[in-house]
């Protein structure tokens, strides 16, 4: 069993990254593969409405040119998938923004590619703004036919300046909580 995570932060090992790393570690205690995407850094563009993933029908965006496709095919082929964000003047950041029209439209012209598999949406914070971001994450996983698994509360980690979020208590709560509802819902799916 594997679970991909994408780090949809232009900060590389910012606040999004610690909380992700959290579920990550609730994870691999439960004897589950993860990997960690990071997107600061990379090249990965928004939708251009080609419509092309619908006509080729191959599981990939037509627009080669940057990291998208490697994205999807974790995707793909992980059992799980983690997307996190920061919030951006109340919505995700535009690498995930580009993540999630991209692998979503993929996803849906080839009979729904991640059907079935467990999502989890992870959101870092300054102070408001944050649900819009996990209901944007969501409609990607729920539209997919996707299974989530909740925690004690959304999803959330709050703090501004990089590590802050170690100081909300709660929030790495909630992502532990999270990770060990993701592995218990992985090892209890049918195969």
């Amino acid at each position: 069993m594997k679970v991909v995570a994408f780090n949809g932060s232009a900060r590389k090992d910012g606040n999004t990254a610690i909380l992700i790393k959290y579920v990550l570690a609730e994870l691999r205690n439960e004897g589950i593969e993860t990997e960690l995407v990071q997107l600061a850094g990379t090249k990965i563009h928004g939708c251009i409405a080609c419509y092309k993933c619908g006509e080729n029908k191959d599981k990939r965006c037509a627009v080669n040119d940057d990291i998208a496709n490697e994205c999807i095919r974790k995707m793909i082929e992980a059992d799980g998938i983690i997307l996190g964000s920061p919030t951006y003047f109340g919505d995700v950041s535009p690498e995930m923004k580009a993540l999630v029209d991209r692998a979503g439209f993929v996803s849906r012209w080839n009979d729904f590619l991640f059907k079935r598999k467990v999502g989890a949406a992870i959101v870092a914070v300054r102070r408001a703004g944050a649900i819009h971001v996990f209901d944007t994450i969501n409609h990607l996983f729920l539209n997919s036919q996707m299974i989530v698994p909740g925690s004690t509360y959304w999803n959330i980690g709050v703090g501004r300046e990089k590590g802050e979020v170690e100081k909300d208590e709660e929030g790495i709560q909630i992502m532990k909580v999270l990770g060990q509802n993701m592995a218990w819902l992985l090892k209890n799916l049918p195969k």
